[in-house]
């Protein structure tokens, strides 16, 4: 398998432009988790192209993006030049390169699945002032959803990695292990994406899981995502429908 920080060197333009942002009020939520600071201060952790540093950076935070992946960490670089807090930082979860003590908040959006361990647990810790936080994001495809139980069935046929890497296999019970007993606050979050076929597909490639594009399980995979699209369309459109879910309190010792 791919090591987990080259892996997505080849989709950057497609995670880009098709991978769902993060709704407004959880930020807010999470804002509200944090000790009041006139300066807070963030480690945002597996910060891929920024889609949620951004949104910290919106919010009056100083972030350090901390991303290992060269590509993904230049398209940020790129896209949030302009933010004179946004601070690019070449590492990974189990060793930022931050000093101790140093942030009010550590997120992973979208990355903790990648480094769910114990080093990283001793590093957040490290980073972290006394009474900061961690907060952990996914957007989580909601499989309440026809469309989206159709499109999980397929994952699971044609794209042989999917299972391996797939973050909806981590329980609460799992993630409640990183943080202090009882002390993991968990929020939901409504989330939709509005696809047409080609932004579907889009959405597909973004992922680390899909199939190479010269290959049988992807041709297949076109065909039968063709054919279930169609089926649940209207107008030439899906709502592609998540469960964004925040995990958020101080981390275990």
């Amino acid at each position: 398998m791919t090591d987990s920080r080259t892996r997505f060197s080849n989709r950057v333009a497609d995670y880009v432009r098709f991978r769902p942002g993060y709704p407004s009020d959880l930020v807010s939520v999470l804002v509200a988790q944090l000790e009041p600071s006139n300066a807070p201060v963030a480690a945002d952790i597996g910060s891929g192209t920024g889609i949620f540093t951004r949104l910290l950076l919106d919010r009056g935070f100083r972030v350090f993006a901390v991303e290992p992946n060269r590509n993904m960490r230049h398209a940020a670089e790129s896209h949030l030049a302009s933010y004179r807090d946004f601070v690019s930082i070449e590492g990974g979860a189990e060793d930022t390169g931050l000093a101790d003590a140093s942030v009010d908040l550590v997120t992973a959006a979208q990355a903790f699945h990648w480094f769910n361990n114990e080093a990283s647990r001793a590093e957040f810790r490290r980073i972290l002032k006394p009474g900061g936080k961690l907060a952990l994001i996914w957007n989580r495809r909601n499989l309440s959803q026809p469309f989206q139980q159709g499109y999980d069935s397929l994952l699971r046929e044609f794209a042989p990695e999917y299972d391996k890497v797939n973050h909806m296999n981590l329980s609460d019970d799992d993630l409640a292990e990183f943080f202090i007993a009882g002390g993991m606050a968990v929020f939901h979050f409504e989330n939709n994406q509005r696809l047409d076929f080609d932004t579907l597909i889009g959405r597909l490639k973004s992922t680390s899981y899909c199939p190479a594009e010269d290959s049988g399980k992807y041709a297949r995979l076109y065909q039968e995502l063709r054919q279930l699209f169609a089926g649940f369309a209207v107008e030439g459109v899906i709502e592609f429908a998540y469960d964004t879910q925040l995990y958020c309190g101080p981390v275990a010792s």
